[in-house]
């Protein structure tokens, strides 16, 4: 029986250095230590010895038991280590590598010259407000002073969509909607979309975007509009640039103005930019007719105020010094990665 033990000993050692894998060294265990193994095998002989010899082989068998486990234990923690040590050899990542450069979005160039305008105004105490593309005649016709025959109602430049409704044409249409909610002292700007039904060219879309300016209060004169305009190109064009203010007229201000600014191009002596004129007209502006005041329940006796509305769009070509005012709805990623 002890010849028989070492014989089985030293076979599972030698099963276990030639195992490969972990399977393998589970497949040792199970058949020399297992319920069923050839180690425990022999325990269960051990009946047939004399009382003598059982504690002697008793103990032979314990230390051969003992011994097979310690190796095959020692196996197994090697062959998890070189696992382990295989994995991160795998995984590993050289930090002295130079990172993936990850492509970041950009402001569309509307938006860059729209956030600063907002900036801008918001430093002069001006709330930003909004309203519906989808407007009332009511709102974007009648309360700004234009009567029903005036030609902006006409259908060629105006998209209805019922006998009512309409694509606003101006963003005045939210002014109106807040001096109907508010009470003066009023200070707002209303930035957003309006549609007309232009033809489509270099300076004209039927989709375009403003930025209209109001303020109501006590007082307000026409001295207060032009120091808020004139800051406002100071602010956009540079402290250098010239404002020129020009008689106009439109229904919903009177007076009325055109505003221009000296071009930024050629610094007022003419260029191709301004057509050799040596000024780029900007924006509309007035004081706000009084019919308008009181159609909105504000005592025109009491109050007074100023409006002005902005091309975004116009603004946005003449600061970049884009030709062709279709590059900014094309989403040409050629013309877009210049900004």
């Amino acid at each position: 029986m002890k010849e028989k033990l070492e014989q089985i000993k030293a076979a599972a050692l030698d099963e276990i250095a030639a195992a490969a894998n972990s399977a393998d060294c589970e497949a040792v265990r199970v058949k020399y230590l297992g319920k069923k193994g050839e180690l425990t095998a022999i325990l269960k002989m051990m009946g047939g010895l004399s009382p003598e010899e059982r504690p002697i082989m008793g103990q032979l068998v314990n230390s051969a038991k003992a011994e097979v486990e310690a190796v095959l234990g020692q196996k197994m923690t090697e062959m998890e280590a070189k696992a382990t040590e295989q994995k991160l050899m795998a995984e590993t990542v050289d930090i002295t590598m130079p990172a993936k450069v990850s492509k970041r979005g950009k402001l569309h160039p509307l938006n860059t010259v729209l956030n600063d305008m907002i900036d801008i105004f918001q430093s002069m105490g001006f709330d930003v407000v909004d309203g519906p593309e989808v407007e009332t005649d009511h709102y974007n016709f009648e309360c700004l002073n234009v009567p029903a025959d005036h030609p902006a109602r006409d259908m060629q430049d105006t998209f209805y969509l019922g006998e009512n409704l309409l694509l606003r044409t101006q963003t005045s249409a939210a002014q109106i909607r807040t001096m109907e909610n508010r009470k003066p002292p009023i200070r707002v700007i209303c930035p957003g979309r309006v549609f007309r039904a232009d033809e489509v060219d270099a300076t004209h879309s039927p989709v375009f975007h403003q930025i209209e300016g109001l303020v109501v209060d006590k007082g307000i004169t026409m001295c207060d509009l032009k120091g808020v305009l004139e800051q406002f190109a100071h602010e956009i064009y540079g402290a250098d640039t010239k404002v020129k203010f020009r008689p106009s007229f439109f229904p919903f201000t009177e007076p009325s103005v055109e505003v221009d600014v000296s071009c930024s191009e050629c610094g007022g002596k003419g260029c191709r930019v301004c057509k050799g004129a040596g000024w780029i007209e900007i924006l509309g502006a007035g004081m706000v007719h009084p019919n308008v005041l009181r159609s909105c329940g504000i005592d025109p006796e009491e109050y007074s105020g100023f409006a002005f509305g902005i091309g975004l769009d116009r603004l946005t070509t003449t600061r970049y010094k884009i030709s062709d005012i279709r590059l900014l709805f094309e989403n040409d990623k050629r013309f877009l990665d210049q900004f």
